[in-house]
């Protein structure tokens, strides 16, 4: 699979180019357009679409519902990402070589067992992503620490030290919506946030 995107990052669309057989996720209302004879799997009600290109291969173009920047954030096999559900799915296309990790331990110690706004993936292969804005990468350095809202969040490796706090101990918080919460990384690592709620 082959990720090539345009018109980034206002209203970005990503072409998904397959060989022979190949498939790949994404939701059914971001499909765009596609070369003849890519195959559509109609899904159970919000589970996303297979696409599986034909003999020779094929592309799908993707766009999300609302504009914003569409990002291919690389897998290499070693390590995995946690990717922010808010304020929707940000997850465009998902090859079957990149798995989504529903038990991932450190998501359940970091949301106290509850399902809250990440979600674990791991594999290789290129998981596009979908952002409200401009992608925009905060390196942090070994020993620094940053702090960021869950709102801006779109992804970062599983490699990176995180805590989730309460922003007022006192006031209200969600674990499901990140409201009243903050997440501070310890480097060194890359963060990715948009620059747009």
């Amino acid at each position: 699979m082959e990720v090539h995107t345009r018109h980034t990052p206002t209203f970005g669309v990503a072409r998904i180019v397959l060989a022979d057989g190949e498939a790949v996720q994404a939701p059914e209302k971001a499909i765009m357009a596609s070369s003849f004879g890519v195959s559509v799997s109609r899904p159970a009600r919000g589970e996303p679409a297979v696409l599986t290109a034909p003999a020779g291969g094929g592309w799908v173009d993707l766009a999300p519902e609302k504009p914003g920047d569409v990002y291919p954030l690389g897998f290499d096999g070693r390590s995995g990402w946690c990717v922010s559900t808010m304020p929707e799915r940000r997850v465009l296309a998902r090859p079957a070589s990149v798995r989504r990790d529903e038990t991932w331990p450190a998501l359940q110690h970091l949301f106290g067992g509850d399902h809250g706004f990440l979600e674990h993936y791991s594999g290789a292969g290129s998981l596009v992503l979908s952002a409200a804005g401009p992608v925009d990468l905060l390196n942090v350095d070994a020993g620094e620490m940053i702090t960021v809202r869950p709102a801006f969040l779109v992804a970062y490796p599983d490699t990176i030290q995180v805590r989730l706090r309460a922003l007022d101990p006192a006031g209200t918080q969600s674990v499901r919506s990140g409201q009243g919460l903050a997440l501070d990384f310890a480097g060194p690592g890359t963060v990715l946030v948009q620059a747009r709620r």
